[in-house]
């Protein structure tokens, strides 16, 4: 076998992901926040991209006030020094006489006495600042902004009372420790022996100080779980008692709605536990969610659709969430013309490139959006009619070849956008939904639809429960194929529990 080295010459296709080309695949995907961010960080790297800001509304100018200081018509106030030069102004004779005093006496710790002007009566008063009416704020009014109040956070709140409760720099130490690691919802999520062997403490000065701490308001905070911070709130309601003791340690029977196996636990008959489960449900399983919560972000839609009036319907965009950028030519241009480094020229060159790339690249994502949308719509306009009962099976394939687009591009557009419809704010991945073949040969049905159809039959049961095989034999009188694992799957993702837990219930509100 020789081997040899020879020059061969081919031919072929392939596909260049130019930089380009990868930062339009990438802004199709972004969000609307994450788009923001990019285009910001792209204002400030490129010198030759403007905002577009919008056309903010002309403030109207205050009518000014008359030259002569007769009169005030509603406009502006006239002048401080206004006051003091018209003939209004009293002298320090008559100041003095009718305060029935020098002013010295008056003035004597204030800025020094007003002196007479050597043109007349005219006192020399030097106006303070408009709007002082105390203090100096060195000509400037005061900010309003540094008087306003934070939202106090569940730390904040825990660490107040820490400083009142304990005057030990060693239980301090190890409770801000413990305060630091409770979350948003009020529970430890740190273990006493970690925190032990971070700070050298004794584990049972860490206990002593949890203890203590877990005496703070709200009640039921930095608990390790749900039954001790059920424990907590009922021990300070004076409510701890063994039979709630034992209902306590087994919630998960409360869960199963195990209500014979709880009766022999706690020993106690229906009357009694009904009560005491009433008495669980009142109290608070997160302690710490009226504190430090976040702002709740609102979802704002990509895309609008509304009904016309000709029964079709209208696609457009939402032109607030979409950036705008152009390029400023005539700074280019001007930078151009004079003297310039090489190196200066070729940055210019290359920024006005990515600059006229970036403004493509957006108005082609937004094309893409609107484009892709309207197919959505289109096909989904049984479900803008009717609701989510009508919802029709799509998939990605099935926009993408109406369109004339790759599926890959339909899954980044639809990816981190939604559309504001009269039913609500939907995500675009929502109008894509798998198929459920229909009995006999009907037409599929979607799978969003068939889980909205058993929550409706759930919601409507009277005096019979229906088990997971009812719930399969009813949608197969519907005209819907459906299996009983996948029925159960899907009432399992609506959070409906078992026909058994829903039955125990019913018996236990009808007992009640």
């Amino acid at each position: 076998m020789s081997l040899m080295q020879r020059l061969e010459m081919r031919q072929g296709q392939a596909l260049v992901m130019t930089p380009q080309l990868l930062q339009a695949i990438k802004l199709l995907q972004l969000s609307q926040l994450d788009l923001a961010a990019y285009v910001d960080a792209e204002l400030e790297r490129n010198p030759l991209l403007e905002r577009v800001e919008g056309e903010a509304g002309s403030e109207r100018e205050a009518p000014e006030a008359s030259g002569d200081g007769e009169g005030y018509d509603g406009g502006e106030a006239p002048e401080p020094e206004a006051w003091l030069a018209s003939d209004m102004t009293p002298s320090r004779s008559e100041i003095e006489g009718d305060l029935d005093t020098r002013l010295d006496n008056v003035f004597a710790d204030e800025n020094p006495v007003p002196r007479e002007s050597g043109s007349g009566d005219m006192l020399s008063l030097t106006p303070a600042p408009y709007g002082n009416t105390g203090g100096s704020f060195d000509g400037e009014l005061p900010d309003f902004e540094a008087s306003l109040t934070a939202e106090t956070s569940l730390r904040d709140h825990l660490a107040a009372q820490l400083d009142l409760a304990t005057k030990s720099p060693s239980d301090r130490l190890i409770g801000s420790f413990l305060i630091d690691a409770v979350d948003d919802a009020g529970y430890l999520r740190e273990a006493i022996d970690l925190v032990a062997e971070r700070l050298g403490a004794s584990l049972d000065d860490v206990a002593r100080v949890l203890k203590l701490v877990q005496t703070f308001d709200p009640p039921g905070v930095a608990a390790r779980d749900l039954a001790e911070c059920l424990a907590i709130q009922l021990r300070e309601q004076d409510r701890f008692d063994p039979a709630m003791q034992a209902l306590v340690s087994r919630l998960d029977l409360v869960a199963k709605r195990d209500f014979p196996a709880l009766r022999r636990l706690c020993g106690v008959d229906d009357e009694d536990l009904v009560e005491m489960l009433a008495e669980i449900r009142r109290l608070d399983p997160k302690p710490g969610r009226a504190f430090g919560s976040h702002a709740v972000e609102v979802l704002v839609p990509d895309v609008f659709v509304r009904a016309a009036p000709d029964g079709s319907w209208l696609v457009e965009l939402n032109s607030e969430a979409l950036p705008r950028v152009l390029v400023n030519q005539s700074y280019y241009a001007r930078v151009s013309k004079g003297s310039v480094a090489e190196g200066d020229k070729a940055f210019l060159s290359e920024c006005l490139q990515t600059a006229n790339w970036l403004t493509r690249s957006l108005e082609q994502r937004a094309r893409t959006i609107l484009k892709v949308a309207t197919e959505i719509v289109r096909q989904q306009d049984a479900f803008f009619l009717h609701g989510v009962a009508h919802l029709r099976p799509l998939n990605l394939k099935t926009v993408a070849e109406a369109i004339g687009m790759h599926e890959s591009t339909v899954s980044r557009v639809t990816s981190n956008k939604s559309i504001g419809t009269s039913r609500g704010t939907l995500e675009m991945k929502y109008f894509f939904t798998a198929a459920i073949p229909g009995a006999a040969g009907a037409a599929a049905h979607s799978s969003e639809a068939v889980r909205h159809r058993i929550k409706q039959l759930v919601d409507a049961e009277a005096g019979d429960v229906l088990s997971d095989d009812a719930l399969v034999q009813r949608l197969r009188d519907e005209g819907i194929d459906i299996a009983r694992r996948t029925v159960a799957k899907y009432r399992e993702s609506l959070r409906i529990p078992s026909s058994i837990e829903r039955r125990r219930a019913k018996m236990a509100t009808a007992g009640r």
